[in-house]
C-alpha cells in the first residue's frame, strides 16, 4: 500500500579504514529476496503504490507458523501484489482486503496472473468495519498500510484481533523511525511530506506502546526489518508522480531516520 512519504535508509559504507570483520558479516547475512525474484518484472513494477512490498512480505515472513493452506487476510492490499504472493508462493487462500482499490481491478489483476477465484477473493472494505466472521482467519498479513488506522489503541482489539483464530498470528509490516522526531522534525524529511503526513510513522516503542495496551494479544516480536535500501530504490525507480515527489526527502539525506518496523503476534 503507497503512503504518503518514502525514502531509504541510506548505509554507506566509507572506503578506508572499513572494518572487514563486520563488511563480511553483513554480506554474509544479508537478505537474499529468492522468492521474489521471480516478481520483478515490469507489470508488478507498475502497479507499486510504495516501497517494494513483496521483498517487505518475504523477509516478514521469514521461519513464519502460518500452516500451507491456511486462509489468511491480506489487510491493506493495495494492487494486491502481495495477495498474489502469498497465494502463489505460500499456498494460503487468500482474501485481499482493501479500500482504495476496488474489488474489481483486483479479481482482473487475479486473473492475468493465472490464479482462480477459490485461491484469492478481492474484497473492498474499510479496515474498521471488515466484513468477515469472527475466528475465520488462521491468519492476518499487513503490509505498509496498518499505520493508517492501526494508530488507534482500540483497533485491534476492537476491529481486527475478533476474526482470528485462537492461536492464530497476525504479520504487520510499517514504514517507522529509527526514533520518534516529530517535536522537532528533520528538514530533510519535510522536503517530500508535511508533518501531517509524516504522523503516521513511529519507532518500535511506540507500537509497543500501542499494542501492549490490547488483552488476548501476545507480542512474539517487534523489530526492525533488514529491507530498506532495497525495497526503497525500487520504489524510487519507479516512473510516478509519488515516487518522484519521495526523491526529494531520498537525496537529501532523509532516510537515515526511516526503517522499517515488523510486528508478530499471536492471539491466545
Amino acid at each position: 500500500m503507497w503512503h504518503p512519504f518514502s525514502v531509504p535508509c541510506g548505509r554507506g559504507v566509507p572506503l578506508f579504514g572499513i572494518n572487514l570483520i563486520t563488511l563480511t558479516w553483513k554480506g554474509f547475512f544479508a537478505m537474499k529476496y529468492i522468492r521474489s525474484e521471480k516478481y520483478s518484472t515490469r507489470a508488478i513494477n507498475d502497479l507499486l503504490m510504495g516501497p517494494n512490498p513483496v521483498k517487505l512480505t518475504e523477509e516478514l515472513l521469514l521461519d513464519h507458523q502460518i500452516p500451507n493452506g491456511a486462509t489468511v487476510m491480506d489487510l491493506g492490499c493495495g494492487r494486491s501484489v502481495t495477495s498474489v504472493f502469498l497465494a502463489k508462493e505460500y499456498g494460503f487462500r487468500v482474501f485481499a482486503t482493501d479500500l482504495w482499490i476496488s474489488a474489481t481491478e483486483n479479481r482482473q489483476f487475479f486473473d492475468r496472473m493465472g490464479l482462480s477465484g477459490d485461491r484469492i477473493i478481492p474484497i473492498h472494505a474499510d479496515a474498521t468495519a471488515l466484513p468477515y466472521a469472527e475466528e475465520f482467519f488462521d491468519a492476518v498479513v499487513s503490509v505498509d498500510s496498518y499505520q493508517y488506522f492501526g494508530r488507534d489503541p482500540e483497533y485491534l482489539g476492537r476491529h481486527l484481533l475478533p476474526l482470528v483464530k485462537h492461536g492464530g498470528y497476525i504479520y504487520i509490516c510499517i514504514p517507522g523511525m529509527k526514533k520518534d522526531c516529530h517535536a522537532q522534525l528533520p528538514p530533510e524529511l519535510l522536503l517530500s511530506w508535511t508533518p501531517e503526513q509524516l504522523d503516521t510513522i513511529h519507532d518500535a516503542d511506540y507500537w509497543r506502546n500501542i499494542i501492549s495496551q490490547t488483552r488476548g494479544v501476545d507480542i512474539l516480536s517487534i523489530h526492525e526489518m533488514e529491507s530498506n535500501e532495497e525495497v526503497w530504490n525500487d520504489w524510487l525507480a519507479c516512473d510516478n508522480e509519488y515516487a518522484r515527489g519521495d526523491r526529494k526527502s531520498m537525496e537529501a539525506g532523509g532516510g537515515k531516520y526511516l526503517n522499517f518496523i515488523a510486528i508478530v503476534l499471536r492471539r491466545r
